[in-house]
């Protein structure tokens, strides 16, 4: 490859400088005045300074080095899914230096330093066996992750993690995190206990099989629900550990990004720690639907947990609406086309779906042990279609399924027997377990009775190994493949098929690749989709395959492999930080237009200087019980049933014996919930909004406007009480001037649904022609009569007060608390009109 000239590299610095001087004249994340303004626009900026920086690169020698599989759970929670690793001095040169032209310039410009990047995952990319007292032998173990953020020049990066091993004494800490440090690696100690309920527990046991559709444990019930609890506190004080260790070496500034189901409570303890800490959290498995999830005790806690970090990604969009769902129906949360909202704080959530360093492969295949490696390929298996398939021997990866859709190719295919032959890699994972012990057997079975069903003395159809491959091994038979067959029955993303194109330059192979894999959702245009259940479907497709005319396997091949090259791993990395920075920064704009927290101490200085109070409270969400959050027992019911929180009783009353205060109750509630909560306090009670109004020693009275017209009441109530009758676990409240139709504890997708159709139904029917307003609330309709507003009542409401105390001296202190503070604008403004 050439190298660049000195000329054209000043040139391109140049040219960098002066995109720099347009777009970021500041350090890049201080997000100064000049910042482009949408976030779209912020995006494309990135992306162009990205882009552009990787025309510095110089060129990278094919290394020697093998695969690299992913120890942070792209597929499960078992470390290595073909077995080698790069040298240590590879993983060295590029982790700690960014082989880049632009780097000596960035240290002869003195440019800002480079943003520090915390990796958290459960475990480092290292594995350390203890040689002596004080001395340790470290290998490296890199995966998928660390390859991608390898080729990530713009951060620091930093990983923190678990390093494999059982360290309890002291020395043995300290030089393990000496040795440790060297590798720019920091260690986080877990005890033999902690590990075994917290990673082979909770995590293996009870989060991994749910989260790829296999439930929860169904052996020994009563030993699960016993051990449940205490493998759920190991796995929240091992997350705490994690988090100890990342407080301790956070700088303000750093990005903290962490990683899979391992750590989800950890995005929350290190918000506790630090609200300002930049926190993005992925997930490398499926997300499962709500349904699926719901089923997990611990539910709730989990998902609120990663909520608290500022930026939620998956591989795919369907494992993001999944998460979002589970949110809003668990939660009762709104769900927005960016995220999770609650409670005015956003959580974005998004698609990211990871990619492979394909160069390293394309590189691969032009060494000479790689091109050994393929003539030998070639010579053993001349005359035959070789098909593909490497896994790792476990459950989701559909080995069996596979195997038998082969068998019944063969069986409808007699002419292909001698002409074609499958080699399976199945790389053996947690063999102590009983569940895998089974698998294997199985498989052994199937592959022995095929073999002896349709082999010969001289061929057998199918080769199955136990046991990984190097990676130019691996690379050399991805080569000489015709056919890869991925029958993953739920995957996160499953990299094999990213891995099989890269060296399909030559081959043009095709891929079938299963439907439930991540991967599906950016292969499908040049892959054969197929469900991996549907036997008969997958030998179809294989003779689809076999028998594919070249244009279009190279059409196929074309789409996959530019798509494999470009979303790269380190594209992948660079998108998911950039992003997440972009996050924090849309979470300051949006703060700036949120109006700020009482300012308590204040409130309270001005309280007790002041002669004549007037306070405006509401009830409902605020002067009320905590009701349970939706689809918790009873919480229906509870909220249906308003009362005063008892803790408030007492402030209250000394607050209406006060001759200096006066209290309002402004609620949209009807007069007889008011009248049950309140007729002991000396106070102003407001009903329906405004329009019926009564002190409590006196008879209620009306505010309404004497034009009101109220003929529409009883149609509109016909529409309520059908649509109820449609909603489960919907309810409607007739007032006198209002009806209001509430489907918080529905089904919420189906509650909208139903909403919708009911304003449709009420704009072209029944209120075609009335003087009313309808308020969608954010899971409630209401109806009511024009002017029927408790900011157009506050005039009236004022002066009856006025009038009945017979007010001479100005009030000079109102305080408004309440959930209608934001919808009522009139409200505000005509308490600013008021004299203080």
């Amino acid at each position: 490859m050439k190298l660049k000239s000195s000329e054209e590299i000043c040139i391109s610095q140049n040219h960098l400088a002066q995109l720099q001087t347009k777009y970021m004249p500041g350090n890049r994340y201080s997000f100064n005045s000049s910042t482009p303004k949408t976030r779209l626009e912020r995006l494309l900026r990135e992306r162009e300074l990205r882009k552009f920086n990787q025309s510095f690169h110089l060129p990278n020698e094919a290394k020697d080095g093998n695969r690299e599989g992913d120890p942070f759970g792209n597929d499960s929670p078992n470390e290595g899914d073909n077995g080698g690793v790069p040298n240590e001095e590879e993983f060295l040169e590029g982790f700690t230096t960014g082989r880049t032209v632009g780097d000596a310039f960035e240290r002869q410009d003195a440019r800002p330093s480079k943003q520090r990047l915390l990796v958290v995952a459960n475990r480092l990319p290292v594995s350390a066996v203890r040689k002596g007292e004080d001395s340790w032998q470290l290998e490296i173990s890199v995966g998928g992750l660390v390859s991608a953020l390898l080729g990530v020049k713009e951060f620091e990066a930093r990983w923190i993690g678990w390093a494999g091993v059982n360290v309890p004494d002291e020395i043995g800490q300290k030089s393990l995190t000496k040795a440790l440090a060297e590798k720019r690696c920091i260690p986080v100690f877990l005890d033999e206990e902690i590990v075994h309920q917290y990673y082979n527990g909770y995590c293996n046991n009870m989060l991994w099989p749910l989260f790829h559709y296999l439930g929860l444990p169904q052996e020994d019930r009563l030993a699960t629900t016993r051990s449940f609890q205490s493998q759920f506190d190991a796995y929240k004080k091992a997350n705490q550990m994690f988090a100890d260790v990342v407080n301790e070496h956070y700088q303000n500034g750093d990005v903290v990004w962490c990683h899979d189901y391992h750590l989800m409570f950890l995005p929350k303890c290190l918000k506790e720690y630090n609200t300002e800490m930049k926190v993005g959290w992925f997930l490398h498995t499926p997300f499962p639907s709500s349904e699926i999830h719901r089923t997990l005790p611990s539910r709730s806690e989990l998902l609120r947990s990663v909520l608290a970090a500022d930026l939620v990604g998956f591989h795919t969009y369907d494992y993001a609406r999944h998460f979002v769902s589970a949110c809003t129906r668990i939660l009762g949360l709104e769900g927005t086309p960016e995220g999770v909202e609650d409670q005015g704080k956003l959580t974005r959530v998004a698609a990211f779906p990871i990619g492979i360093d394909s160069d390293r492969f394309v590189r691969a295949l032009e060494l000479p042990q790689v091109q050994n490696h393929i003539k030998e390929l070639k010579e053993r298996f001349a005359g035959r279609k070789v098909m593909l398939g490497v896994d790792r021997l476990d459950m989701i990866k559909g080995i069996p399924q596979k195997i038998l859709a082969f068998e019944k190719f063969l069986e409808e295919n007699p002419n292909w027997r001698d002409k074609v032959v499958l080699l399976q890699i199945a790389v053996p994972t947690r063999t102590d377990v009983p569940e895998y012990q089974k698998l294997t057997s199985q498989v052994h079975e199937i592959v022995g009775r095929i073999n002896g069903r349709f082999g010969t003395l001289t061929t057998v159809p199918i080769h199955h190994l136990d046991r990984s491959l190097d990676f130019h091994a691996l690379c050399a038979l991805y080569a000489v493949t015709d056919v890869a067959l991925v029958t993953s029955l739920r995957d996160g993303m499953n990299l094999v098929s990213y891995e099989f194109v890269a060296c399909q330059a030559s081959k043009k192979g095709v891929l079938i690749l299963s439907e439930f894999a991540g991967a599906a959702q950016s292969l499908g245009a040049g892959a054969i989709l197929v469900n991996p259940w549907n036997i008969t479907e997958v030998a179809a497709s294989i003779g689809y395959a076999l028998n594919m005319p070249a244009d279009e396997r190279e059409k196929r091949h074309w789409h996959n492999f530019m798509h494999v090259t470009t979303h790269t791993s380190q594209e992948w990395a660079m998108t998911f930080v950039s992003e997440l920075n972009d996050t924090i920064f849309e979470a300051q704009l949006r703060t700036r237009q949120v109006p700020p927290l009482l300012p308590t101490k204040d409130a309270i200085e001005r309280y007790l200087q002041s002669n004549n109070r007037l306070l405006i409270l509401g009830f409902n969400s605020t002067l009320t019980e905590s009701v349970d959050i939706p689809g918790r027992r009873g919480g229906q019911i509870k909220e249906m049933e308003l009362k005063l929180h008892p803790d408030l009783k007492e402030p209250l009353k000394k607050l209406c014996d006060d001759p200096k205060t006066t209290v309002i109750i402004l609620s949209g509630s009807d007069r007889g919930i008011l009248d049950d909560n309140f007729s002991e306090y000396n106070m102003w009670l407001a009903a329906e909004n405004g329009m019926f109004l009564r002190l409590t020693t006196g008879e209620w009275m009306t505010t309404m406007p004497d034009n009101l017209n109220m003929d529409w009441v009883d149609s509109v109530k016909h529409v309520f009480e059908y649509f109820t009758e449609r909603t489960p676990r919907s309810h409607f409240e007739l007032r006198e001037t209002s009806l209001v139709w509430n489907y918080k504890y529905a089904d919420i997708e189906f509650g909208r649904l139903q909403a919708r159709d009911m304003l449709q139904h009420l704009w072209t029917g029944p209120i075609s022609n009335a003087s009313v307003d309808v308020v969608q609330g954010g899971r409630s309709v209401e109806v009511r009569a024009v002017g029927v507003t408790k900011g157009a009542a506050i005039d009236r409401i004022l002066g009856e007060i006025v009038h009945n105390r017979g007010m001479k001296a100005p009030i000079d202190y109102v305080l408004c608390i309440g959930h209608f503070l934001g919808k009522n604008f009139l409200l505000n403004r005509q308490l600013q009109q008021e004299p203080r």
